[in-house]
């Protein structure tokens, strides 16, 4: 069992079955498993995509330059951390939303010394904001916080089982990977994590798992370290 692990949620997952904005059954759902894992005395800390609001690659023609739609996207991670922290405070964890963008009305800033003190607190951490820097995705600032508060492994929740050789929505005959190491998956050209945020963890020898956040369970079964998804380590 990890004693803390970092949770990278897409912003898909909180639409649920709904193509935009966040889905009342599936974020009440999402705290319910969070909270399940952090009442075994996990510390998690939590990156949420803005996927479900705003994303620059699929807004290329709206134009909007650039830098000014990532920080349209950053913004809209605020808005899930924000809902997130409401439902898992309406369940009973306790939980503070730290965002890399000054916000103050709505979260605290970024501060490790200060995120460490509230895990000490017993408190769920949710990152929110990005990096703060346009070019950057939630999974590069999963990565970085993830190092930064010195995570024992980041867990990447997907709508897919883990790393295949191929799309398995679209091809029946894809092969699922249990393992990798971090050279075979660059080998294989396996998009695993952006780039960026590969070329971190590959650095500091942070395990990835890959797994479907979808299936009920998943979540409690990768926090404590049994076999699911796809691992990839050192």
């Amino acid at each position: 069992m990890y004693k803390r692990i970092m949770l990278k949620l897409s912003g898909e997952v909180l639409s649920g079955n709904d193509e935009f904005g966040i889905n009342k059954p599936a974020l009440v759902d999402i705290a319910n498993q969070i909270c399940e894992v952090a009442k075994l005395g996990m510390q998690i800390v939590v990156v949420v995509g803005g996927g479900n609001i705003w994303r620059y690659r699929d807004t290329k023609e709206s134009g909007i330059e650039r830098t000014a739609s990532d920080a349209m996207g950053m913004l809209a991670t605020i808005m899930n951390s924000v809902a997130l922290q409401s439902a898992l405070e309406f369940i009973g964890c306790e939980t503070r939303v730290l965002s890399a963008i000054e916000i103050p009305q709505l979260a605290e800033p970024f501060i490790k010394r200060r995120a460490l003190r509230h895990f000490e607190k017993g408190r769920i951490v949710i990152c929110a904001g990005g990096t703060g820097n346009p070019y950057f995705t939630t999974d590069s600032a999963a990565a970085l916080r993830a190092l930064e508060l010195n995570c024992d492994v980041l867990l990447k929740a997907t709508n897919v089982d883990g790393v295949y050789d191929k799309d398995p929505n679209k091809n029946a005959d894809a092969k699922k990977y249990e393992s990798l190491t971090y050279q075979e998956a660059l080998e294989k050209h396996l998009a695993v994590m952006d780039q960026a945020a590969f070329s971190l963890c590959q650095e500091q020898n942070l395990p990835i798992v890959v797994f479907n956040f979808l299936k009920t369970g998943t979540l409690l079964q990768a926090a404590k370290g049994e076999p699911v998804g796809t691992v990839v380590h050192s």
